[in-house]
């Protein structure tokens, strides 16, 4: 299956180095346009670096829910800033929660 993921992944930029289509008729995903003067990497090549890709990204879930927790850097900076250093120790323990709660795989 051809994905922008998987060329994205060999080096290409869309627009810039290829457009994709659908086409909506169950054929799927194909390239429209190739932009690149380099040759067209084959769909087994593309294929390969999508897997490579999905890898990479899936091996990364626990952070990005990370990031969607956490809570606002300003309220520690703010802590910093007035002293306070139980607001401090609120931040960071309301880190460390995040972070047991999404643990590293």
């Amino acid at each position: 299956m051809i994905t922008a993921n998987g060329l994205i992944k060999l080096g290409y930029t869309p627009e810039v180095d290829f457009t994709l289509q659908d086409d909506s008729d169950g054929n799927g995903v194909y390239i429209k346009s190739w932009i690149s003067s380099d040759a067209q990497p084959t769909v087994s090549a593309i294929e390969a670096a999508e897997v490579e890709w999905q890898t990479a990204y899936d091996s990364q879930a626990y952070a990005r829910s990370r990031a969607l927790e956490y809570p606002p850097a300003e309220d520690y900076l703010d802590g910093i800033v007035k002293g306070d250093t139980a607001q401090v120790d609120k931040y960071i323990a309301d880190c460390q929660a995040v972070k047991d709660k999404y643990p590293k795989e």
